[in-house]
């Protein structure tokens, strides 16, 4: 097997306010599949229509064909390669799951609290047949986000999204297929705990000592090993993080400068706007007056924050 060196991209999706999550289908997505390593801040689930190829992740190889389902959890590294330069054709989900398990469940936390952890326990590759009520909701999902036939796919999607969480904590907690030797524990899992930590509390005034503490390793020790995955500090992460929500609030918001400042965590204004600059390449107004000419700017970002791949 070979060990994938060098950064990992993080790709940042944001769900639609009244959506639970984001589907990718159809035939955009027939293409050469190339080798970049890359992690979601959300859950990512995959079924290949055609093709053959290599999934890798981390130091891991496997193939896969017409008929591979992948569930990767988020903040879970992994890349797909086409075999020899040829095309593959994926469909894809990237479901939030806290969105999806607070709206169904607003007074049972722990229920939340338990489904969340059982969800993003491991990643999951097998072949459709394996799991037999995946792929069906899978697919009813995405005909649903196809078609929009009416009002009511919403509702639908809804009822099918957490019927879909629901069959991923069983494939997670029970004796599903997985490919002989598969490992799941990675050098990566040690910083997972900070990447869903950043991603739950960008809002929050935090120490770099704090994120580490959740990772159970000292703080020289988790820079370290954060600089090693990720390719940027983690105050540089936490900072993209923040100046990415700031983006979708500005666009989407009526809100002061003052206001996003506080929204996503920055205590001043002053190093909001000092971030937004050093980040964007444009002030937080400029950006507001003009979104449409900095939009592409985003996809420049470290941790690449895009709309659709």
């Amino acid at each position: 097997m070979k060990k994938t060196k060098g950064k990992v991209e993080l790709r940042y999706y944001e769900i639609p306010q009244n959506e639970f999550l984001i589907a990718l289908q159809g035939g955009a997505w027939k293409r050469k599949y190339e080798n970049l390593m890359h992690f979601h801040n959300l859950l990512d689930i995959g079924v290949c229509r055609s093709g053959n190829g290599v999934l890798r992740m981390e130091d891991e190889d496997w193939d896969y064909e017409e008929g591979t389902l992948t569930v990767f959890p988020a903040n879970y590294p992994h890349t797909t390669i086409s075999s020899g330069g040829s095309e593959s054709q994926w469909e894809y989900l990237f479901v939030d799951v806290e969105k999806v398990l607070q709206a169904m469940y607003p007074d049972d936390l722990l229920f939340q609290q338990k489904m969340l952890e059982r969800v993003n326990r491991k990643p999951f590759l097998g072949m459709e047949k394996s799991v037999p009520e995946l792929p069906v909701i899978i697919q009813a999902i995405l005909n649903e986000m196809r078609d929009k036939r009416d009002s009511l796919y919403r509702e639908s999607v809804r009822g099918l999204t957490l019927a879909l969480m629901i069959n991923v904590a069983r494939v997670n907690t029970g004796t599903a297929v997985m490919p002989e030797g598969f490992k799941v524990k990675t050098g990566f899992d040690q910083i997972r705990p900070a990447l869903e930590y950043i991603r739950t509390h960008y809002n929050s005034p935090m120490k770099i000592s704090e994120i580490a503490a959740v990772c159970h390793v000292s703080e020289s020790h988790f820079r370290r090993l954060f600089e090693e995955n990720i390719g940027m500090t983690p105050v540089e992460y936490l900072n993209q993080v923040r100046i990415h929500r700031a983006c979708d609030l500005i666009l989407k918001t009526g809100s002061s400068m003052e206001e996003i400042a506080a929204k996503v965590g920055f205590t001043t204004t002053s190093t909001f706007n000092r971030n937004f600059k050093r980040i964007t390449g444009t002030s937080p107004y400029q950006w507001k007056r003009r979104p449409e000419n900095y939009e592409g700017r985003l996809s420049q970002f470290n941790i690449m924050i895009e709309k659709g791949w």
